[in-house]
């Protein structure tokens, strides 16, 4: 499952995972920690070679439970500080750096192979395109920029017009920089079908999802 920030990727995801009775994975996670190292080491996210040489360096373990996909970097767990608004506006830039996608993308993959025969829902930016493209099921789920700043602000704790305001303009960049990256780019994958959750709640794009997934297993026998 792919898509931008906000568009409902991760509730969405873990709900699929618990009714499928699979696997989870948030590859955005594993981007997530390694920026919140990096800001943490102070190491200027601007310096591909020290990002680079970060991730390399960096011992990731990550869970597959959707009730728990818990994230340690370095065996200290991580999962409450990388979803602060620092993190959020530093982590494109980080994973627009070749290097640490090749190796974040190989340790994904890596934990797809092991979700076997079990399975396993992955969601991030580049699932569907470049993590795992030959997956039986590809979701690109989107929504309006405004929708998607009304969650994320949500999510911060942060319900101000103002607030929101800043968050749709920090989507709106972040947008343009993971459609834009040189390396594995936010992008629709040709076999994918597009939900808008816009108007939609939770439980509507799960069932729609739950219905492709239907399809396709018909297909397949």
């Amino acid at each position: 499952m792919d898509g931008p920030g906000g568009s409902g990727k991760s509730t969405v995801a873990r709900e699929i995972a618990r009714r499928l009775g699979l696997r989870y994975l948030d590859t955005g996670a594993m981007y997530r920690a390694v920026t919140q190292v990096a800001l943490e080491s102070r190491i200027d996210i601007e310096d591909h070679n020290a990002v680079a040489e970060l991730a390399e360096r960096a011992v990731l373990t990550v869970g597959t439970s959707p009730d728990n996909p818990a994230i340690a970097v370095n065996g200290e767990a991580v999962d409450d500080k990388i979803r602060t608004r620092a993190v959020t506006n530093a982590v494109s830039a980080v994973a627009a750096v070749p290097a640490v996608r090749r190796r974040l993308v190989a340790r994904q993959q890596q934990i797809i192979a092991e979700a076997s025969p079990v399975g396993i829902v992955v969601e991030g930016r580049d699932i569907g395109s470049v993590v795992a493209p030959h997956a039986p099921v590809k979701v690109f789920l989107t929504a309006s920029t405004e929708v998607r700043a009304l969650r994320r602000s949500h999510q911060l704790g942060e319900k101000g017009i103002d607030d929101v305001a800043r968050t749709l303009a920090e989507l709106d960049r972040r947008d343009v920089l993971d459609s834009t990256r040189a390396a594995d780019p936010l992008a629709i994958p040709d076999d994918a079908i597009v939900l808008d959750s816009t108007a939609l709640s939770v439980q509507d794009v799960v069932d729609e999802v739950l219905r492709h997934c239907e399809r396709v297993s018909a297909r397949a026998s």
